[in-house]
């Protein structure tokens, strides 16, 4: 039986975003039955309710994640190789986050999620700058074929680093519709109101990391001109952990006097995530770039008008389910959040749009794209 090994690292090690892209993929992989021997491998240790959680069993390192990059990737010593410690030789090894480990196996597949970190060098850390522009392109290099989030990204791969066409598949992200689906219950809304202490107003919802790339200074910007030129009642609530570079979002509420209309309501737990994208008038994402968005299909799913940028994937990602301005251009970002916070009839075409919309972004579609491009890659 041909063996596939799977890096599931970053769906331990990471929350949102990139993490549950992989737990959404690899749950909906397994689910299909593909025919392969699938092997998940996680870079260090684990505990026993991330080992009870995951959908296969987990082959570890010896070594911690710190200790292993530095080897790997830092220092490029092809040893130990992933196959050391998945117990079999393997036909197949997807490197599910940027770089690829070294390895024997006959075919090795990195997934690119997006280049930001070229296109925006100022919006990450020096070090981690430094660190992805020797080792993601090196990656590339070394690999048979490479996974891109988003018909974006894989433009952007041919065009930045001349990646040929026929060795990059698409596989994009999704949604669980059985959890991210519209909410209409009173009483859960008012529990989640009051847990992250949003209160009883209309709220335009934001949600990501904090860092410079998400664009919230910006944000923060608009919507304060908005609410004065519209005299607008509600609040910016703005999720997500703290990120890098993250001080300037802080300090631009407090210089403009918006601390009592903007709420920083930290990590949203994933069950109250969809009852906060239906209680939000819409939902702004006007990030500078993305290599997919996950969180734009999550608030289609649960029937919220989205507002985001032109850029990138976005459209891409968004579709007729959301209102379009210009990431870099303040003036433009405050015109659509007065649009949708003032225009009901735009806000239901949006949300009848965007349901249809994200209706496509299935794990199982997902899925069946990601086992497409391995039978492509094992040929």
């Amino acid at each position: 039986m041909t063996t596939i090994a799977i890096d599931y690292t970053p769906a331990l090690r990471q929350r949102a975003g990139i993490g549950r892209l992989i737990r959404g993929q690899v749950k909906a992989l397994i689910d299909l039955d593909p025919g392969y021997d699938v092997r998940l491998f996680v870079v260090g240790r684990v505990a026993d309710d991330e080992r009870r959680s995951a959908p296969l069993p987990l082959h570890t390192t010896p070594i911690d994640e710190r200790n292993m990059v530095r080897l790997w990737h830092r220092l490029d010593i092809p040893f130990p190789r992933v196959d050391w410690f998945t117990g079999s030789s393997l036909d197949l090894l997807h490197a599910t986050d940027f770089v690829l480990p070294p390895s024997a196996a006959r075919r090795k597949v990195l997934t690119v999620h997006d280049l930001a970190f070229l296109f925006y060098p100022d919006a990450a850390m020096p070090t981690l700058h430094r660190y992805l522009n020797v080792v993601v392109p090196r990656s590339v290099r070394r690999s048979d074929g490479i996974i891109a989030d988003s018909h974006h990204t894989r433009n952007d791969l041919i065009e930045q680093w001349q990646v040929p066409a026929d060795l990059i598949t698409v596989v994009q992200g999704a949604v669980d519709h059985d959890l991210f689906r519209p909410v209409v219950d009173e009483a859960r809304e008012r529990a989640v109101r009051s847990r992250y202490e949003i209160g009883d107003a209309p709220f335009v919802f934001a949600l990501s990391r904090l860092e410079p790339r998400k664009n919230f200074v910006r944000l923060i910007e608009a919507f304060g001109q908005a609410r004065t030129v519209a005299r607008l009642p509600h609040r910016l609530i703005i999720g997500g952990s703290k990120g890098w570079l993250y001080d300037e979002i802080f300090q631009r509420v407090i210089d403009l006097g918006l601390h009592n209309v903007v709420h920083f309501a930290g990590f949203i737990a994933d069950e109250d995530l969809p009852v906060l994208y239906s209680a939000a008038s819409f939902f702004a994402y006007p990030s500078l770039y993305e290599g997919f968005g996950l969180p734009i299909v999550e608030a289609l799913a649960c029937g919220t008008p989205v507002l985001t940028a032109d850029n990138s994937c976005l459209p891409e990602v968004g579709g007729p389910g959301a209102y379009y301005v210009q990431a870099e251009d303040v003036s433009s970002i405050c015109e659509g959040i007065v649009r949708l916070a003032t225009d009901g009839a735009l806000r239901t075409a949006l949300r009848t749009a965007g349901l249809q919309h994200a209706a496509n972004f299935t794990w199982q579609r997902s899925a069946r794209q990601l086992l497409d491009a391995y039978a492509r890659f094992l040929v």
